[in-house]
């Protein structure tokens, strides 16, 4: 059987293969490299590796065979040409902002990212000198009508956390690129798995390894994927100097999600569908939040640019923020927790947990009320998590 090149394989296959570099000893599974630094044969060689001439480890902070591993993996199942690892999702736009952006820059920035994104951009880049707007996610005229001759970044993330809104990539990126702007487009909630924003014209994919590549919620860390410019000279760089670097354990944890993620993307998205079709027709319940459902506004949208639905979605209750609290409190199986892309389903409030450092207008403008609760459908049985929601239903008709 001929070899065949990364590109040609199969994205199950390249996410148990890809990155991988043996070792002497022949191992199977990747190994951890629990070390700070490295050792260099010559005095010669070791300036040879600092200048950059020669290449080859250094020091953890920006070299370690591991990490790098998971780097070269990833790179692979997002199309990019190079990846660099962070020490958390927010770490990854972080270093995204400082070493694309300077002071005097414009960012572009989608209502309903996650609400520490909001906080990132509007007050700490803001210290800098780096201005941002809010624009609609889905209107397109919004985003071509914001724009100033200081714009430098669209930023988006979709499926939207929480309100499952998706983002045209293709039309964004068209926009951007006429305008020199980078577009960078956060794949957390679907991953490579499910969608790939680099195909469709992206510049630069940021990602929480933290949720859907690690699976099980055991460890904190992100990712920046992009051509070797962007990334592999300007991330880089700052991740280099600046230290966000990921752990040697975290990456292997994070190797070992990747072997699985497209099964488990297969099943957090049929089980995600069941559950949103079963709550529309449930009492209590208004509006339900998420692309798989035919009346979802983005729905063709999202069946062109994404192979499944995800894993993510919200509804609301009656009783704004009391009937919200007391259907989550209602819950039993269901685990009380911020967190997503976990093999345990998570429930929240968006509106006092993931967007409560959003003023009370930035929520309004991004659609987050009081009376929203968010779902991230894991991988128990799909009756066992009705069960468990029939609780809180039970609760907020009867209370």
């Amino acid at each position: 059987m001929s070899d065949r090149s990364e590109q040609e394989r199969h994205f199950e296959t390249v996410a148990v293969r890809a990155g991988q570099r043996r070792t002497s000893e022949g191992e199977q599974s990747d190994p951890i490299f629990t070390t700070s630094s490295f050792v260099f044969d010559t005095a010669e060689q070791a300036a040879a590796r600092f200048s950059g001439l020669e290449a080859g480890n250094i020091y953890s902070r920006f070299t370690n065979p591991t990490v790098n591993a998971f780097e070269r993996r990833l790179a692979a199942l997002e199309g990019g040409e190079r990846c660099v690892a962070t020490g958390s999702g927010m770490a990854a736009i972080l270093a995204a902002c400082m070493s694309l952006l300077k002071a005097g820059d414009h960012v572009l920035l989608a209502n309903g990212v996650f609400g520490s994104t909001t906080v990132l951009f509007e007050t700490y880049l803001g210290r800098f000198g780096i201005r941002t707007t809010r624009v609609p996610l889905t209107d397109l005229q919004a985003w071509e009508d914001a724009i100033t001759s200081e714009t430098r970044m669209f930023f988006i993330e979709t499926p939207a956390n929480p309100l499952a809104e998706i983002a045209d990539i293709a039309a964004l990126a068209e926009i951007a690129h006429r305008h020199d702007c980078l577009l960078v487009a956060d794949n957390t909630v679907c991953t490579a798995a499910l969608q790939r924003p680099l195909e469709l014209g992206a510049d630069i994919v940021v990602v929480s390894a933290t949720k859907y590549i690690d699976g099980q919620g055991r460890c904190v860390g992100g990712a920046v994927i992009g051509n070797e410019r962007h990334v592999g000279e300007a991330v880089y760089g700052f991740l280099r100097t600046a230290g966000t670097c990921l752990s040697p354990f975290n990456a292997w944890i994070f190797m070992k999600g990747l072997e699985t993620l497209a099964l488990r993307m297969r099943a957090h998205s049929e089980s995600a569908t069941l559950l949103a079709r079963w709550l529309r027709e449930q009492p209590g319940i208004g509006k339900v939040f998420y692309a798989g459902l035919s009346d979802h506004p983005q729905h063709d949208l999202a069946r062109r640019q994404q192979s499944a639905f995800g894993g993510l979605l919200a509804f609301e209750v009656d009783g704004g923020r009391d009937g919200a609290w007391r259907f989550i409190n209602a819950t039993r199986l269901l685990s009380v927790t911020a967190n997503l892309g976990d093999a345990k389903t998570t429930i929240t409030h968006p509106a006092t947990t993931t967007h409560g450092r959003l003023t009370p207008e930035a929520r309004r403008e991004a659609g987050i009320g009081d009376g929203l609760v968010r779902v991230a459908v894991g991988l128990e049985h799909v009756e066992d998590i009705k069960t468990d929601l029939r609780c809180g239903i039970d609760a907020l008709i009867g209370g």
